[in-house]
């Protein structure tokens, strides 16, 4: 399964002068449980529409902006960029070699079946962000090495019946 962000956008100056300036997304590739990211302007995810267009199912590609200096511009762009590349991931099931070249993966493809049928029914920007295998709070004890203080501190805070409260006289 693959899953793909862009949690930020920076501007950055061209050494050739601050006339050449342009924005750098930071994508965020999850395959297989690895993760890395890959810095692409705004030019290489237009180059990657017009290849793949023809060949797979794409969402419309968001509109350069300009001035694109702006803070509420470039967050839209940055938003339009990620609905895009999430787009293009969740209408196919084979990637082109474009995509994955893109996206610098060697041989990582879609597998719709290891995705939970919560994500497959829900368009991309309503996918959960965090799911868990089993509770985290549910395991046999003696699993862990050292006890978890702070856990068992809190659950017995929530839990266990209160027998007073500090400076209170017992009865």
């Amino acid at each position: 399964m693959i899953a793909v962000s862009i949690p930020a956008a920076e501007a950055q100056a061209a050494a050739r002068g601050p006339d050449r300036a342009h924005t750098v997304f930071q994508v965020e590739v999850l395959c297989n449980g690895r993760r890395h990211t890959v810095a692409k302007r705004y030019s290489e995810f237009q180059a990657l529409h017009k290849r793949i267009k023809k060949t797979c199912k794409v969402p419309d590609f968001p509109p350069r902006h300009v001035p694109n200096w702006m803070p509420k511009v470039l967050e839209q762009r940055r938003q339009g960029l990620e609905l895009y590349i999430q787009g293009v991931l969740y209408h196919n099931e084979e990637l082109p070699q474009d995509v994955l070249d893109f996206l610098k993966l060697r041989c990582c493809q879609q597998d719709p079946k290891a995705s939970s049928s919560l994500s497959a029914s829900c368009p991309p920007s309503q996918r959960p962000v965090v799911g868990f295998c089993s509770d985290p709070y549910a395991q046999p004890p003696g699993t862990q090495p050292l006890p978890n203080t702070i856990l068992s501190g809190v659950l017995q805070g929530l839990y266990l019946p209160s027998r007073g409260t500090p400076g209170q006289a017992a009865p």
